[in-house]
């Protein structure tokens, strides 16, 4: 698990979509004046180059952020917002940089706000520390973020976001955050509680939806939200990421009509075939 680095795949379509969901939420949760808390599971480095050899390797963000970046006047007022905040990212104007959910949330989080970023690879871990050093209220630790939760759920903020998008390399990854979920609205059950997941065919993934709505069905007080993005099929063999998904447990209740308002441009933009195509449900509690 270790040798995972977000590197290779920063900016692509499924950063696209977790990102997006990611400003939303935070944007929500900031209306109100008392801080929140933001929980990353998988914090990653922060930012990423786009121009160096790991992100080169494939060009995933070429057919990701790339198809936006340019055009943000353009863009629903939801979209337009995230894809604001890459640039800021980007100061020369330039896309050379990617900006990781800690950069998201470093942006649109208050000083009285409270992060929690938790992230194992030690080098991703040593450059993460060092962009947040300076930021209040932030502790940057290495342990696992799953384990965590039972830390730092209750939140003394009382309102908390969860973000949990390990790589499920390895398969235990989807039983750890079905019971990550669980955990967490069993300590806290109006935690806003975000996880991404990859479109494959496998098993693992198929089933993981279905599972989560359960748990939510059963312990969130404010229901669910599901959007998933496809944009490519399957290669001959049945392998490779087809899109991805978020989950969102008490998700806010503008979420759906901001996400409705992006996701027809985003399969026009990020779709690599004719089928691409997107999901968007969801059920009050």
């Amino acid at each position: 698990m270790l040798a995972y680095r977000h590197a290779f795949h920063a900016g692509n379509h499924a950063d696209v979509l977790k990102h997006l969901v990611l400003t939303r939420v935070l944007r929500y949760m900031g209306e109100k004046d008392k801080p929140y808390t933001l929980i990353d599971t998988h914090a990653g480095a922060g930012g990423y180059s786009v121009e160096g050899r790991y992100a080169q390797k494939n060009a995933e963000y070429a057919t990701g952020i790339a198809k936006l970046y340019d055009d943000v006047d353009e863009l629903p007022a939801p979209l337009a917002d995230y894809v604001g905040l890459v640039r800021a990212f980007n100061p020369d104007g330039q896309l050379r940089q990617y900006p990781g959910s800690p950069a998201i949330a470093n942006f649109v989080l208050r000083d009285t706000d409270r992060l929690r970023a938790y992230e194992l690879h030690p080098t991703d871990h040593r450059i993460l520390a060092t962009y947040l050093e300076a930021r209040p209220n932030t502790q940057v630790s290495d342990r696992d973020g799953f384990a965590a939760i039972k830390a730092e759920l209750p939140s003394p903020t009382r309102r908390a976001a969860l973000l949990m998008d390990p790589p499920y390399e390895i398969k235990t990854d989807y039983a750890k955050v079905l019971s990550a979920l669980r955990e967490a609205l069993e300590r806290a059950a109006d935690t806003v509680t975000m996880i991404w997941y990859p479109q494959l065919q496998l098993l693992e993934s198929t089933q993981l939806v279905q599972r989560l709505k359960a748990s939510a069905d059963a312990a969130a007080k404010k229901g669910w939200l599901h959007v998933r993005l496809t944009v490519t099929q399957a290669d001959e063999k049945g392998f490779g990421m087809m899109g991805s998904g978020m989950f969102i447990a008490n998700p806010p209740f503008t979420l759906h009509d901001e996400l409705a308002e992006c996701l027809p441009l985003l399969v026009e933009r990020l779709g690599q075939y004719g089928g691409a195509n997107f999901v968007l449900e969801q059920k009050a509690a």
